[in-house]
């Protein structure tokens, strides 16, 4: 067995870093977060899952946030072993679906999970609470009309209503702990790792007859951001936690906001070399068709979805530049050739990334 030999000065280190434990540890954010804020904290990582990080980077505390008697032991592992002092709480755990408008799902975990969590956290010294919210709370808007922190809120499904609702009880119940809503868009990177973007691909990448059709207006799109931006926006904002307000809300996306005709023309490019018709539907016909389709399987395209399909969504992200020094360095339109040409290399791990059954 080798011998582990510590530098005299590392465990010394190690106790002068500041705690900061993250939610949904494991997750797409979660994971790599880890890496990057272990080079000047101390980070514990809260999931159910086992920890895909090395244990020097961070420790793994199983927690089921639907489960106040599991939240308490795992406060209590941590409060044993760094303390009560806590610099911030990065609150990534939560539950998103496009399989269904509503579930059970976003009450128990949003919504209760996140207030059994606060409710723990108000025995410890934390400077900074950071919940990550999304562009979807807010009222759709117009292309060319930006939305800011400031613009009324809108839910027209489970999962943005119970961020909206979240939102609304962490205000209610951290008043002795500075608060930040990251307001963040749809997130990619380059393997995709986007629902609604991988389904497009898969659509026009086998050629189904449902990629030629759109239930929305072509000119209507959502604002997105790449999964590095964000890790760059958190960073950002717990080293800049002194100099935030006890609470603010910032918009985390893209300045510019990709149309569906957008989306659908680079897609077609890139995978068949050609431009990609595209016709909108009248809903009435959308919703027959996504029905009858649902009928005979479990399609992505819901019969809910189709009234969602004009929804519009562009940020101002001004208040990001001016209290983070943050904007991002991606466009997705950038990004989706590179997505591309790792479906094209190998197909089947691309459709396994993206959580989509493969044919062959």
């Amino acid at each position: 067995m080798d011998e582990i030999i510590e530098h005299p000065d590392q465990g010394a280190r190690n106790e002068e870093k500041e705690i900061v434990i993250i939610s949904g540890s494991s997750g797409l954010v979660g994971f790599p977060l880890i890496e990057k804020l272990a080079k000047n904290y101390r980070v514990v990582g809260l999931d159910r899952l086992g920890p895909p990080y090395p244990p020097l980077q961070a420790e793994c505390v199983n927690f089921d946030i639907t489960d106040e008697k599991a939240i308490d032991a795992a406060m209590e592992r941590i409060r044993y072993g760094y303390g009560s002092k806590i610099a911030s709480v990065i609150h990534l755990a939560a539950f998103y679906s496009f399989n269904t408008k509503e579930s059970p799902g976003y009450e128990e975990i949003n919504i209760k999970g996140t207030r059994k969590f606060l409710s723990q956290l108000q025995d410890f010294e934390v400077d900074q609470f950071i919940y990550a919210s999304s562009n979807l709370i807010y009222k759709p808007t117009e292309p060319g009309k930006k939305i800011h922190e400031d613009c009324p809120v809108e839910a027209n499904w489970g999962y943005p209503e119970s961020k909206i609702q979240t939102e609304d009880l962490i205000r209610e119940n951290n008043k002795d702990i500075d608060t930040v809503f990251l307001r963040i868009a749809g997130i990619y990177d380059e393997h995709c790792h986007s629902i609604p973007i991988s389904q497009q691909i898969k659509r026009i990448y086998e050629k189904e007859l449902v990629s030629h059709f759109y239930s929305g207006e072509l000119d209507h799109g959502n604002v997105f951001v790449h999964l590095d931006d964000v890790l760059n926006a958190i960073l950002k904002t717990v080293d800049r936690r002194k100099d935030l307000p006890g609470e603010i809300p910032i918009n985390i996306g893209e300045p510019s906001s990709p149309t569906y005709q957008d989306l659908q023309d680079v897609i077609g490019k890139h995978i068949h070399g050609e431009e990609w018709e595209t016709y909108e539907m009248p809903k009435s016909i959308a919703k027959a068709g996504a029905w009858t389709q649902n009928l005979m399987g479990d399609p992505f395209i819901k019969p809910w979805m189709i009234d969602r399909a004009d929804d519009h969504y562009e940020l101002d992200i001004s208040r990001a530049k001016k209290v983070l020094d943050w904007e991002p360095s991606h466009r997705v339109l950038d990004t989706i050739p590179e997505m591309i040409q790792n479906l094209k290399r190998d197909p089947k791990k691309w459709y396994k990334e993206n959580d989509l059954d493969y044919g062959g």
